[in-house]
């Protein structure tokens, strides 16, 4: 998985933006669930939060307060201080935070959770809420999915193939899994959970 983020980095929005190998997908409702998606992330109150995972900082410049960006992904990182350069980036896993105990305010992750198996939810359930009172989740919705889980086949612009484990949710389903929370959006294509 780490490698696979970081060959995917300079191509990672191409999926939020339906560019290049995602231009040509049938994604009805995207752009305004998108936009809907950043509204719901700019009306967090501002605080200060860990983002778990950040990526390119597509959904990290939409956070308000004091933010870190944490990534195992070096080139992941440098996207991201161009895209959010407000923001304090540190390279790191995601399910051994490099930070003290009550770090943060709130723990933030986007499409990281739903790629962790048993045990590495697990360990990162423990380590968000050990550095933070709250855990705002965004995944992708079950509602466009056949299934609830499954290893998908990706294929980046080079052409090299990766297998990839994915898990999609309905907002009730995350929540409960989370042990509690509400739902903050979902749609047919994120969800978007707050837990404390």
């Amino acid at each position: 998985m780490k490698a696979y983020y970081e060959a995917r980095a300079r191509e990672y929005d191409d999926w939020w933006l339906g560019r290049g190998r995602f231009a040509q997908r049938d994604r009805p409702g995207w752009d305004d669930e998108l936009a809907n998606l950043r509204r719901t992330i700019e009306t967090l109150p501002p605080t200060r939060t860990l983002d778990v995972a950040c990526g390119t900082g597509f959904l990290t410049r939409h956070l308000r307060g004091e933010v870190v960006g944490l990534d195992q992904s070096r080139t992941m990182l440098d996207v991201a201080a161009e895209q959010a350069p407000r923001v304090r980036f540190v390279q790191g896993e995601g399910t051994l935070l490099p930070f003290d105990d009550g770090s943060f305010n709130r723990v933030f992750t986007s499409h990281f959770y739903g790629h962790l198996e048993e045990n590495e939810r697990e360990r990162f359930l423990q380590e968000a809420r050990r550095v933070a009172r709250e855990l705002v989740i965004v995944d992708a919705a079950r509602a466009h999915s056949s299934v609830a889980e499954e290893y998908q086949e990706r294929i980046l612009n080079d052409g090299s193939r990766w297998e990839v484990y994915k898990r999609f949710f309905s907002g009730v389903s995350l929540a409960e899994e989370l042990g509690g929370g509400h739902v903050l959006h979902e749609g047919l294509w994120f969800v978007v959970v707050a837990s404390p």
